[in-house]
């Protein structure tokens, strides 16, 4: 497959840094996917997948108990998920996930973010087609040939296992996540350091040291912003 991971973890990295964003977050992404069905993981796929995120980022039992139990009560509160497009310096391309109870608030916000950040916004679909949605999976202490195997003898939709960076990585289609998933976590796979359904640029570019400044500065403006749950670009930040 050749894509590397790290934009994933850059990702991750990036989010850790504060972490009471990120369970802000996670709480908000927790009580709308128990809204939208059952408030249990094991009747609601939707759900279960946010919380096998929310663990990769170690959100504690408290701010997804909270999400749960707010989502059994009786509070309406109506959230979109939208989903911007839109370019950084040197024509790097950026997608931007959110979920917000104000549409005009949050587009306004990002939009901003990315004309204060050397940016501009695009119509939708200006760069999604460059990117594909992936089932990924990165784990210590296994071979990537033995997972290769045991995935395919057992029929499931795995597209490529291999190493990176001494780490296995396993890609599938992002429909394939919970058996995926669920085989891995069977063969022992017990500490993820990505278990998630994302977006892969099906072509990195690197940029010089200016222009990477400023499409980071542009990517952390993004990303504090409340309403943003995932972002995704074609930067190799690991140069």
């Amino acid at each position: 497959m050749g894509r590397k991971w790290n934009n994933i973890k850059e990702k991750k990295a990036q989010k850790d840094k504060d972490t009471s964003r990120i369970n802000a977050k996670f709480g908000r992404e927790i009580y709308v996917a128990a809204k939208k069905g059952e408030p249990d993981p094991e009747s609601n796929q939707a759900l279960k997948a946010v919380l096998d995120r929310a663990k990769t980022y170690s959100v504690p039992k408290h701010i997804v108990d909270k999400a749960i139990d707010k989502a059994k009560g009786s509070n309406e509160e109506a959230f979109d998920e939208l989903r911007y497009e839109g370019f950084g310096p040197e024509g790097t391309m950026i997608i931007v996930d959110a979920l917000t109870n104000n549409v005009n608030r949050t587009a306004s916000d990002v939009r901003a973010a990315f004309g204060k950040n050397g940016g501009n916004m695009g119509v939708s679909g200006a760069v999604s087609y460059m990117f594909d949605a992936k089932s990924v999976f990165v784990f210590e202490g296994f071979d990537p040939e033995s997972i290769m195997m045991e995935l395919m003898e057992k029929d499931l939709d795995v597209e490529d296992v291999r190493e990176e960076n001494d780490f296995t990585v396993v890609y599938g289609p992002p429909q394939a996540f919970h058996d995926l998933k669920k085989s891995l976590d069977g063969m022992g796979v017990e500490d993820y350091e990505v278990a998630e359904q994302t977006m892969i640029a099906q072509n990195e570019v690197s940029l010089d040291e200016t222009s990477k400044d400023q499409f980071e500065t542009l990517i952390e403006a993004l990303d504090e912003l409340e309403d943003v749950s995932n972002i995704y670009h074609n930067v190799d930040l690991s140069k």
